[in-house]
C-alpha cells in the first residue's frame, strides 16, 4: 500500500471517529484539577511539567493535550485527523490554554525541530503505520537527551485474533509474520472501523525502541479483563488475550561516533 493511501484511509477513519466516539472525550473539570494524576497513575511523569515542552503524538481529541496544558506544560499535538485536532483547538480556546496543533502523520515529524521536547506521550496508535521503527526514529530525533517517551501499543497476539469458534474460543488466524495491512476479520473487539492497521512484532516494538536510542525503564500490561462481561464484549476477550503494552522509555544522551573522537596522545 502506498504511503499516502494508508494515511488517507486512516485520516478519514479518525475524522469520522472525532464525532461522538469514545476517542473524542474531552477532559473534564475534575480531571483538569489534578491533571498529572489523571494522566499518570504509575508515577512515570515528573512531579511538575511546568515550562516543559510536551509533544502529544497521535492523541488529538481534547483530552491529553488539555491535561498537560492545565499542568503548565507547553503543548504541541500532532495528529493525522483534522477533526480530532479541532477538538483540541476548541477546548484549549474555551479553557484559555495555549496548545499548538499540527496535522501530520506520526511517521513524518519533519516539521518539528531536533531535540525540541522534554516529553513525548503517545496513546495506542502505532498500529496505524507500517513501520514502527520509523516512528521511534522520529521521536528519538525530536526528544532532548534524557527526554521521556511514554507510549502504549497493541500487542501482536491481539492483532492476530481473527474470530471466535463455536465454543467462543479465540482463533489466532493471522500469521505472526504477516506483512502489510491486516485483513478484515470477524472479531473486531480491538479494531477501529475503516482504519488500516498493521501487526508489529516484539523485535520491533521493544528491540526497535532500544536500537533507536532509548532505554526502557518500565513495561506494563494494562488489564482489560472483565470477569462479568458477556462473550461478545471486549472485556471478555481481555481475560484471554492482553490487548496492550505500555512502555516508559528514556532518550539516551547522544554520543559522538568513534570516528569523531579525539586522538588520545601518549604522555610519558
Amino acid at each position: 500500500m502506498l504511503d499516502e493511501e494508508y494515511r488517507r484511509q486512516n485520516r478519514a477513519a479518525w475524522d469520522r471517529l472525532s464525532d461522538g466516539s469514545q476517542f473524542a472525550r474531552l477532559a473534564t473539570d475534575e480531571e483538569c484539577f489534578e491533571p498529572l494524576k489523571t494522566l499518570d497513575g504509575r508515577g512515570w511523569l515528573p512531579n511538575s511539567v511546568v515550562g516543559k515542552d510536551v509533544l502529544c503524538i497521535a492523541s488529538g481529541g481534547g483530552w491529553q493535550s488539555i491535561l498537560y496544558a492545565s499542568a503548565g506544560a507547553r503543548v504541541t499535538v500532532v495528529d493525522i485527523s483534522q477533526g480530532m485536532l479541532e477538538l483540541d483547538d476548541k477546548e484549549a480556546a474555551r479553557r484559555r490554554l495555549s496548545v499548538r496543533t499540527i496535522r501530520a502523520s506520526m511517521d513524518d515529524l519533519s516539521m518539528l525541530n531536533d531535540q525540541s521536547f522534554d516529553i513525548v506521550h503517545q496513546p495506542v496508535s502505532t498500529c496505524y503505520v507500517p513501520d514502527i521503527v520509523r516512528v521511534y526514529g522520529e521521536i528519538a530525533r525530536v526528544l532532548r537527551d534524557g527526554g521521556l517517551y511514554i507510549s502504549q501499543h497493541k500487542q501482536p497476539t491481539s492483532a492476530q485474533i481473527s474470530r471466535r469458534d463455536e465454543r467462543n474460543q479465540f482463533v489466532v488466524g493471522i500469521e505472526y509474520y504477516h506483512a502489510g495491512p491486516l485483513p478484515r476479520v470477524e472479531d473486531t473487539s480491538y479494531r477501529e472501523r475503516g482504519a488500516v492497521e498493521y501487526l508489529h512484532r516484539w523485535d520491533d516494538l521493544i528491540g526497535g525502541l532500544c536500537r533507536t536510542g532509548f532505554v526502557i525503564e518500565d513495561l506494563r500490561e494494562p488489564r482489560r479483563a472483565d470477569e462479568k462481561a458477556p462473550v461478545e464484549h471486549f472485556g471478555y476477550r481481555g481475560r484471554f488475550v492482553p490487548p496492550y503494552v505500555r512502555l516508559k522509555a528514556r532518550r539516551l544522551a547522544r554520543t559522538a561516533s568513534p570516528n569523531d573522537r579525539p586522538t588520545q596522545l601518549w604522555i610519558p
